[in-house]
């Protein structure tokens, strides 16, 4: 008898762990970030801080974010006058970035753990440009996990204007000690 209660609370343990942990996913899942938490995960200042916002972040899976592309960027003032067109390397950075804070949200560190990393990207693949973007436009980022072992992260990111498939690429990242 005492064998089977031991089993059945060992059970209701496990249940409860994982439930718990669910939780914990789910309210990841509707995590929103502001730019002054994300400086917190990312060392990029302006005019260098290429996401403005995580709309939505499920650990290991997937992110959501967003840059606001304004006229008043000091990258407008070379590319190009009077033809405004925000870089696509831009907008790969963005991706990096975005896949950065997805990377970091991920692993399982405390805040002074992630303060001594920083994640380095070894290597972007099959980067296309589909459609130009221009002052004006909210960029927003689709960054999914393709895999993920250690410290090194493969992410597929599309970006998109107006629900618009504007650019998409294959990132490669490693998190290393700083």
């Amino acid at each position: 008898m005492n064998v089977k209660m031991n089993n059945e609370k060992a059970s209701i343990n496990h249940f409860l762990d994982k439930i718990a942990y669910f939780y914990i996913l789910f309210k990841k899942a509707l995590l929103m970030m502001d730019v002054v938490q994300i400086q917190k995960i990312l060392p990029h200042r302006f005019p260098f801080l290429l996401i403005d916002k995580v709309i939505s972040l499920t650990p290991e899976k997937d992110l959501v974010g967003y840059k606001n592309v304004t006229i008043g960027e000091q990258i407008f003032q070379g590319h190009f006058p009077g033809h405004p067109i925000y870089p696509g390397v831009m907008i790969l950075e963005g991706m990096a970035q975005a896949g950065g804070i997805l990377a970091f949200e991920s692993m399982d560190m405390t805040e002074e753990e992630a303060a001594n990393k920083v994640v380095y990207f070894m290597s972007i693949d099959k980067a296309k440009f589909r459609s130009p973007v221009r002052p004006g436009d909210r960029l927003e980022y689709r960054m999914v996990v393709v895999k993920h072992k250690g410290p090194i992260w493969i992410l597929e990111g599309k970006a998109y204007v107006d629900d618009k498939l504007v650019s998409e690429a294959e990132l490669k990242a490693m998190i290393v000690d700083k």
